[in-house]
């Protein structure tokens, strides 16, 4: 049932996702120092010519996925801990999974698979009163929206 908000106009598709509403697990393990998740998928579709001015159909090309991952220092020391040689880059590959959790009760997650982390650097100036490090990744692939 639609609820009623202050302008009159009914509320009609209810609360929406919000940042509060999104767990996100690194390897199986709940993240909670994350500030931030990106994620996409690009694929190549061009226009495919023959007779005449125009197209005369499509095809498909590659699928780019790219991810990044925003954590707190103290996050990345903790990843950091698992690799034999301390580089973020040397950790096997790792599954990102992104849960939604709204208060419709209805659960989606996304998995960002086989993820290598490509960079690992701090940038620090005066007045900081944390760090937020930007993990820059290459999985390779995405499986969108899979309810649990």
């Amino acid at each position: 049932m639609a609820t009623v908000i202050n302008n009159g106009v009914p509320l009609v598709n209810g609360m929406l996702v919000a940042w509060a509403d999104i767990v996100v697990l690194v390897g199986g393990v709940p993240v909670t120092g994350i500030v931030g998740v990106e994620y996409s998928d690009e694929q190549e579709i061009v226009n495919k010519w023959g007779a005449g001015r125009h197209p005369v159909g499509r095809a498909k090309g590659r699928i780019t996925p790219a991810a990044k991952l925003i954590l707190y220092q103290e996050e990345v020391q903790a990843l950091q801990a698992q690799s034999p040689n301390g580089r973020l880059q040397d950790l096997p590959p790792i599954e990102i999974q992104v849960s939604y959790l709204p208060d419709s009760g209805i659960v989606v997650t996304d998995k960002i698979r086989n993820c290598h982390i490509s960079s690992n650097a701090r940038k620090w100036k005066e007045g900081d009163t944390g760090q937020e490090v930007e993990l820059v990744l290459v999985p390779s692939h995405i499986e969108w929206g899979k309810a649990a």
